[in-house]
C-alpha cells in the first residue's frame, strides 16, 4: 500500500516538474525575442518665419454711441402705447401717452384765466393813459397777467412730460408697461439703442499706453459671429489709469453698417500697430497645453544599424500671440524643426512615428470653414 502511494507521490512531482520546465523555456524564448517596435502615425509641420502686423489684444464690450431706457419724468396712467417692441424709431417719434385729462382741465381754466388778466391790463393800461388809474395798480395788473400765462405754461410742460417721445432715432428693446397701468416717475417704459455706429471698449497694460494714438485701426471678432472680422478705428484713450489694474481704458469706434454687434457683447479687440513683425509661427493644432507649460513633440531622426527612424522628443516653449490657424512661439524651437501637429496625445518621449499629411487639413491665417 505504501509502495503505491510513493509511486503516484513521483509520478505527481515528475509531471509538476516536466511542465515548470516547459514554462521556464517558453519564457526564455519569449525573452530573447526582440519585441515589436510600435509605430505611430502622426501628421507634422515645419516651423517657419512669417511677418506679422504687430498688435496688442485684449477683451472688451460693446457700447451704443446712445443708448437709454425710456422713462417718464412724471406718475401717470398709460393711456396709449404706440409702438412695438423690437421697431426701429426716428427722433420725436410718440412711444407712450399718460393720461392728461386732469392737467387737460387745469389747462382750460388757467387759460380762462390768462384771457382774463390780459383783458384787464389792456383796460388799465387805457384808463392809466388818460391818468385815471395809477402806475402801481397798472403794475399789479401786469403782474397778473404775466402770472396767469406763467401758470398755463406749466401745465402745458406737465401735459407735454406725459407724452413720452424717442429722443434720438434707434431700435427699441421689449415693452415693459402695459396699457391702463398706473406707473411711478423713472420706470423703464422699453430700452433704446442707438446702433450704428457702436464703440468697442477695453482696457489695455499701461506699458503699451506710449504706442497708443487715436485714429489707429482696430479690429474686433465675437464668438456670435466667427467668420467675420469688425474693422474699425481707436476714437478715444482716457487720460487717467486705472488705480486698481494700472491699466489704461480706450474706446474704439465701429460704423456697424449691418447692425450686428450689439451693445453688451463680448468681443476680443486687436490695435493694430504700423509695421510688420518676423515671427516664429507653428500650427495651433501642434500646442499641447497642460497647467505646468505648453509643449510641443519635435520629430529627430535617429539612426541605428544602417536604418533611419523617425521619434519624438518633448519640448517646452513659451508661446505669444495667435493668428488663424497659427500660434507664434518666441522661445524653444527654431525655425525649420518639424513638429506633430496632429496625433499628439497618443505620443511620449522616444516613440517611433511615420508621417501621414495627405489627410490633413492645411492650416491658414485666414480661415473659412464652408458652410456645413
Amino acid at each position: 500500500m505504501k509502495r503505491n502511494i510513493f509511486i503516484a507521490v513521483g509520478i505527481v512531482v515528475t509531471v509538476l516538474i516536466v511542465l515548470a520546465g516547459v514554462k521556464a523555456l517558453q519564457i526564455r524564448k519569449m525573452m530573447s525575442s526582440p519585441w515589436p517596435v510600435q509605430v505611430e502615425t502622426i501628421s507634422s509641420a515645419v516651423a517657419h518665419e512669417e511677418n506679422w502686423s504687430d498688435s496688442l489684444t485684449a477683451v472688451g464690450s460693446i457700447s451704443a454711441e446712445q443708448g437709454v431706457t425710456v422713462a417718464p419724468e412724471i406718475a401717470g396712467t398709460v393711456s396709449e402705447i404706440a409702438f412695438e417692441s423690437g421697431a426701429t424709431v426716428n427722433k420725436g417719434d410718440l412711444l407712450v401717452k399718460l393720461d392728461a385729462a386732469s392737467e387737460e382741465a387745469q389747462l382750460r381754466a388757467a387759460e380762462a384765466q390768462a384771457d382774463w388778466a390780459k383783458v384787464s391790463a389792456e383796460r388799465l393800461r387805457k384808463l392809466h393813459a388818460d391818468s385815471t388809474v395809477s402806475q402801481s395798480e397798472l403794475d399789479q395788473a401786469e403782474a397778473a397777467l404775466k402770472q396767469a400765462n406763467a401758470n398755463a405754461d406749466n401745465i402745458r410742460a406737465t401735459i407735454e412730460k406725459k407724452i413720452i417721445r424717442a429722443p434720438f432715432a434707434g431700435q427699441l428693446g421689449i415693452r415693459l408697461v402695459n396699457l391702463g397701468e398706473q406707473i411711478a416717475a423713472g420706470k423703464g417704459i422699453v430700452s433704446l439703442q442707438a446702433l450704428t455706429p457702436v464703440f468697442a471698449d477695453f482696457s489695455l497694460p499701461q506699458q503699451d499706453l506710449q504706442k497708443l494714438q487715436t485714429g489707429m485701426s482696430v479690429r474686433v471678432t465675437s464668438d456670435s459671429f466667427p467668420d467675420k472680422k469688425f474693422e474699425g478705428e481707436l476714437a478715444a484713450i482716457n487720460p487717467d489709469l486705472d488705480v486698481a489694474t494700472r491699466s489704461v481704458r480706450s474706446r474704439a469706434k465701429f460704423a456697424n453698417q449691418e447692425k450686428l454687434l450689439r451693445p453688451g457683447m463680448f468681443v476680443r479687440a486687436e490695435v493694430l500697430l504700423p509695421g510688420d513683425q518676423k515671427v516664429l509661427v507653428i500650427p495651433a493644432t501642434a500646442l499641447l497645453s497642460a497647467p505646468y507649460g505648453d509643449s510641443v513633440f519635435v520629430i529627430e531622426p535617429q539612426v541605428a544599424g544602417g536604418k533611419t527612424n523617425l521619434t519624438v522628443q518633448q519640448k517646452f516653449i513659451r508661446t505669444g500671440r495667435a493668428q488663424g490657424d497659427f500660434v507664434s512661439v518666441e522661445s524653444g524651437l527654431k525655425a525649420g524643426d518639424k513638429v506633430v501637429s496632429a496625433g499628439i496625445f497618443k505620443l511620449r518621449n522616444g516613440v517611433s512615428v511615420q508621417e501621414n499629411n495627405k489627410d490633413t487639413p492645411k492650416p491658414s491665417l485666414s480661415p473659412n470653414p464652408p458652410n456645413s
